[in-house]
This record gives structure tokens, C-alpha cells and sequence, in this order.
């Protein structure tokens, strides 16, 4: 055991915002769509404003995000009450500080500080209430990958997993733009050496229609028939070609590769009842809170049009 602290956790929310015709709709939005430099209380009413029913932090590499993994247990608190005041939660963080200390890393000293980051998280994650920490899928990403990287990854994906086992909380590994782990299928493999239920895949529609060699309709099937998707990230995305790299980030909806309505037809087909989760990178743009809004508005449409709802 790593450290617990009792804290008073938010309750669920009694309310679906998003109930359409009887169906409930758990639609959250990503940190990084809200204006960046503001009190988290107030980050907490734009999502009830904006009608989302939670909202995912990020722990990104920058110091400024690192440094919530040592938030004080009196902020922590605050922010737990602005959750029970406006009927919001916490339930998901995007854990990407790995890629600037890689767990897979070749240096000692660098792997050493990902697992200190990785115990930091899941406490921090305890505090907050949160239950699933979304891990980026590669070994490495400043450094070049090798069969090295990929041994040291696992040998300390397996130790996460039982830090984070014990704290009930699930580790989620993203579909990336990445090629280590940019599908479904390369994630099973990862899935099948850990064998813990205390590991399950984070697809993003996005990064899985970039890649040419995806089946992004098998891909969803192959998640939801194993029972491995705890989450589906909502985002558009350009395709990679032989000689384009693709783009995975700030591409307008229905500017990109996605087929977003087929992608709900298949949803409801396996009956996913899970929650999306908009992301967007928006928290610097002249207005945020319009795109958040028009955003959501052109996801329910699309599912919608795709039968989901």
C-alpha cells in the first residue's frame, strides 16, 4: 500500500443532462476545451453551464500540471464541494506526464522518476475521487523504441497495475498517434501478459481512423466483445499517408477522417453504454465556451443521424 487519505468523495450525479428520448448520454469534456487560466471552481460551473456531466483533468509534462500531484488536501477538498454543488465529477484523468518520463525509458534515473509519478497519480487519484487514470500507449516518445523500451514498459505496466489495483482504481491505456499502440489489436497483446481486470483500453475514434491499417469498425467490436473499453475519446483527426503524418490534434469537426455517424451506427449495434469524452484544445482561443457548446451540439447531432440516440 502506497498512502490513503479519507476524504469526502463527490456523490453521482442524480440528473442526465443528456437524456434524449430515455437514453442516457454520460457526454464529458476535456480540461484543455475550458479556458486555461482559471480557478478550477469556476472550471467546475462552465461544465454544468455547458451542460456536460464531468469533466477529465490532465496531468500533462509541463511543471504547472506535474505539480497538481501535490495539490494540498484543503484545495483538494474545495474542489470536491464545487463537484457536489453543481452536480459534476472528476471520474478520469489523461495521465500524460510519461511522455517526458517514459516508463519504457533506456535511463534508470527516467524510469525511476515515471514510478514515482505513476504512485503520486493514483494517490492523487484516490483523493480526488477519480477512477480511471488513461495512460498514453507507448513505451517511449522523445526516445527511439526498441525491444529494450518495450520490456522496461511492461515490467512497469505490470507494477501500475497492481499500485493501482489497490486503490480500486483502473489504469486505461490510450489509443495512440502513435505507433507502438495505435489500435485495439496491439493493445490486446499488452492486455493478455498483464492479465488484470485493473487494465482496459481508452480508444479515441480519432486516433483509430488515422491509421490506414485500422478497422476502426473491427477495432470497436474487438474492445467491447473482450469487454476492454472503459471510455471512447470524440475527436477528428487527418489521416496518415505515405507521405502525410497525419494530424491528431485541432481539427475541426467533420473537417477530418472520422466518420462519425457510422461510428455510432456500430455503437449502438454492440449497445456501448459507456461514456465519450469530447476533447478539444480550445482553452486559448478567443472563445472557448461557444466551441465547447457548438461541439456538443455537433456530436449529438451525429449520433442522432447514426441512430444512436
Amino acid at each position: 500500500m502506497i498512502g490513503r487519505l479519507d476524504v469526502k468523495l463527490p456523490r453521482a450525479p442524480k440528473n442526465n443532462r443528456n437524456a434524449t428520448k430515455g437514453n442516457k448520454i454520460n457526454l464529458g469534456i476535456y480540461e484543455k476545451a475550458l479556458p486555461k487560466d482559471i480557478d478550477w471552481v469556476e472550471r467546475i460551473e462552465l461544465v454544468k453551464e455547458c451542460k456536460y456531466d464531468f469533466i477529465e483533468i490532465s496531468i500533462d509534462e509541463t511543471d504547472d500540471r506535474l505539480s497538481r500531484l501535490d495539490w494540498s488536501d484543503e484545495k483538494i477538498n474545495r474542489i470536491h464541494k464545487a463537484l457536489v454543488d453543481n452536480d459534476i465529477r472528476i471520474p478520469s484523468m489523461c495521465f500524460s506526464g510519461h511522455r517526458r518520463f517514459p516508463m519504457g525509458s533506456r535511463d534508470e534515473k527516467t524510469r525511476d522518476k515515471a514510478m514515482e509519478l505513476m504512485k503520486k497519480a493514483i494517490i492523487f487519484s484516490d483523493k480526488m475521487g477519480i477512477r480511471n487514470i488513461q495512460m498514453a500507449g507507448y513505451d517511449v516518445y522523445y526516445e527511439e523504441g526498441s525491444k529494450e523500451t518495450k520490456h522496461y514498459f511492461i515490467e512497469n505496466l505490470k507494477k501500475s497495475v497492481e499500485w493501482a489495483s489497490s486503490y480500486n482504481i483502473t489504469l486505461a491505456i490510450e489509443i495512440m498517434d502513435h505507433p507502438f499502440i495505435n489500435s485495439i489489436t496491439k493493445y490486446m497483446e499488452f492486455s493478455k501478459i498483464i492479465n488484470s481486470p485493473w487494465l482496459k483500453v481508452y480508444p479515441d475514434v480519432g486516433n483509430l481512423s488515422a491509421w490506414p491499417e485500422n478497422d476502426v469498425f473491427y477495432e470497436l467490436e474487438l474492445g467491447v466483445k473482450e469487454k476492454e473499453i472503459i471510455a471512447i475519446h470524440l475527436k477528428d483527426t487527418l489521416a496518415v499517408t505515405d507521405d502525410f503524418p497525419g494530424k491528431f490534434k485541432e481539427v475541426e469537426f467533420g473537417k477530418g477522417c472520422v466518420d462519425f455517424p457510422k461510428v455510432f451506427t456500430k455503437l449502438k449495434e454492440l449497445n456501448y453504454k459507456g461514456p465519450f469524452l469530447i476533447e478539444m484544445w480550445t482553452e486559448k482561443s478567443e472563445d472557448p465556451i461557444g466551441e465547447v457548446k457548438k461541439a456538443k451540439q455537433w456530436i449529438l447531432d451525429k449520433m442522432k443521424e447514426g441512430g444512436f440516440i
